[in-house]
């Protein structure tokens, strides 16, 4: 398994980028296409204790870089030989299995959608992380990639987070559940009125587990396995759950601080408190997938560290092997909605 990764996209590029990448390669044994510039790359190896590429890792030269400040839409065009374009085409062209970068979101969304290509059949990528519930952790579909959606796009989300959640994530009927302010089947607006009957239809054939409205506190508790919703309402779900989870934690420490008492009382909860920290750090998840494109990109957060981008490689590793791709493209059929036109 051969994983390409951007070097250069991120915060903490490149050296961060480089430790994680081979961590993944030296404790895990993916192959990694570092892409970026050769001799800032090399710098970075160097600075990480290897005197020398490590079996199993190459450099492909990339002499730009996708800033912050460029145009998402047109980045990737006009940098062609930016790492960000260079490593998508070294995906398209079949060079690795997988393609992660922490870089510019909507620069690699939009590389991803023109240069790798949606499957066949998908209206919109998008973008399908694993947020921790109560139940564990569930696919929050789309977080981001789509502000305005269709009742279409809805339907296909439901799809590519069940899919997902099946192969990669290991849950063998996942329940699909529609974020709304109610879980009343009259609650919420034309979208969501919209994309409940037609999820009702597919739960009815057999073809997804859909449990119907969930509202966003009982999706917290673990209600559903795949959360689907536009990717406005989706974002401000996931940056309002990272918000509370350092809020909880900071307030937590100033707790178990405060005086003798707590501090030992911290000491002997000490194992928990480290578990439900690694439960709410997006870090242990690594990277968010664009689901929709014909071979797997991962983003990665634009703040990654070297653990980050580790768990990133691996979860694109997993991607890789899963046979997701393949069950989307099997089933495309089922995700299309037949125009009025088609049915008369």
């Amino acid at each position: 398994m051969k994983i390409i990764v951007d070097a250069m996209g991120g915060d903490n590029a490149p050296l961060e980028i480089v430790r994680g990448a081979l961590a993944a390669n030296r404790d895990h044994g993916v192959e990694i296409i570092l892409v970026g510039r050769t001799a800032e790359v090399l710098k970075a190896v160097e600075a990480c204790g290897e005197k020398s590429l490590p079996a199993g890792v190459e450099i492909k030269d990339a002499a730009e870089v996708v800033e912050i400040a460029d145009d998402p839409a047109m980045a990737f065009k006009l940098k062609p030989n930016s790492s960000l374009t260079v490593g998508l085409n070294l995906l398209k062209d079949g060079a690795g299995d997988a393609f992660v970068s922490a870089g510019s979101t909507g620069a690699l969304l939009s590389g991803a959608t023109l240069v790798v290509k949606r499957i066949r059949g998908i209206r919109r990528a998008a973008m399908g992380p694993q947020i921790p519930t109560a139940g564990g952790r569930a696919v929050l579909c789309d977080c981001g990639a789509n502000a305005e959606c269709t009742p279409e796009y809805l339907l296909q989300f439901a799809y590519l987070g069940s899919y997902y959640a099946q192969r990669v994530m290991g849950i063998g009927k996942p329940r699909v559940g529609l974020l709304n302010i109610g879980a009343e089947e009259e609650k919420g607006d034309t979208l969501r009125h919209e994309a409940f009957a037609l999820l009702k239809e597919a739960g009815d054939a057999g073809r997804i587990c859909f449990i119907g409205n969930v509202e966003a506190n009982d999706a917290m508790l673990g209600a559903a396995d795949v959360i689907v919703t536009d990717g406005f309402t989706g974002n401000v779900v996931l940056k309002s759950m990272e918000g509370l989870g350092k809020f909880i934690l900071k307030e937590l420490k100033a707790v178990f601080l405060s005086s003798a008492k707590t501090k030992l009382a911290a000491g002997l909860v000490k194992g928990d408190l480290g578990r439900m920290k690694k439960l709410m750090d997006p870090s242990e998840v690594g990277g968010t997938p664009f689901l929709g494109i014909q071979k797997p990109v991962i983003k990665a957060h634009g703040s990654s560290d070297a653990r980050a981008i580790e768990n990133a490689v691996l979860r694109a590793k997993e991607y890789a092997e899963s046979g997701f791709i393949a069950d989307i493209q099997a089933n495309i059929e089922h995700m299309r909605v037949q125009p009025a036109a088609e049915k008369n």
